[in-house]
């Protein structure tokens, strides 16, 4: 049976995944990454992941927030789950990685947003993958590396903003003085 862009794109990221697990080696990625964007059957995507773990995403791993007019925010210390699932109408959405608990090193952050904005605050050395965000008036600002690094924490961003923005970046550098 003929494979969807959607089939292409999770075995994509089940690929990311095993990279940043250390399970691939950066040359191997590469070549399964291509040949994942362009298979055409079932069998093609299968044998790409055939001697990898089986994709984990049980229902108690996804968080759903919403909101129509208010600001969702998460920072400080807060568990993060492995995939968050985020609309808000009216309002924006700060998610700060940078202090908090992620047990998975891939999260994946989808955003439905009608008039607010994103802003996603990363841990130093972490990667965001922003390919499937679309933003209707505006391009990501992306100020972090997009290719997954093993060991490091890869947030995969996707979803849409009628009039709001995508900001990635990590924490502002603190100056102290005495």
């Amino acid at each position: 049976m003929r494979v969807s862009d959607e089939d292409r794109e999770r075995t994509t990221l089940q690929l990311r995944q095993a990279f940043t697990e250390g399970r691939l080696t950066q040359p191997e990625l590469e070549d399964r990454l291509e040949l994942a964007l362009t298979a055409k059957t079932y069998g093609d995507l299968l044998g790409l992941i055939a001697d990898l773990p089986a994709e984990h995403t049980p229902a108690d791993d996804v968080v759903e927030l919403e909101s129509k007019n208010n600001h969702i925010k998460r920072s400080g210390d807060w568990a993060v789950p492995r995939r968050l699932r985020i609309s808000s109408k009216y309002g924006g959405v700060e998610l700060d990685f940078s202090e908090a608990v992620v047990p998975h090193s891939v999260v994946d952050v989808e955003l439905d947003l009608a008039y607010g904005s994103a802003k996603i605050i990363l841990p130093e050395g972490a990667v965001a993958n922003v390919d499937a965000w679309r933003g209707d008036h505006n391009e990501p600002k992306v100020s972090v590396p997009s290719r997954p690094r093993p060991g490091a924490l890869c947030v995969v961003v996707s979803g849409r903003s009628k009039y709001g923005g995508l900001t990635v970046r990590y924490p502002r550098k603190r100056w102290f003085t005495h």
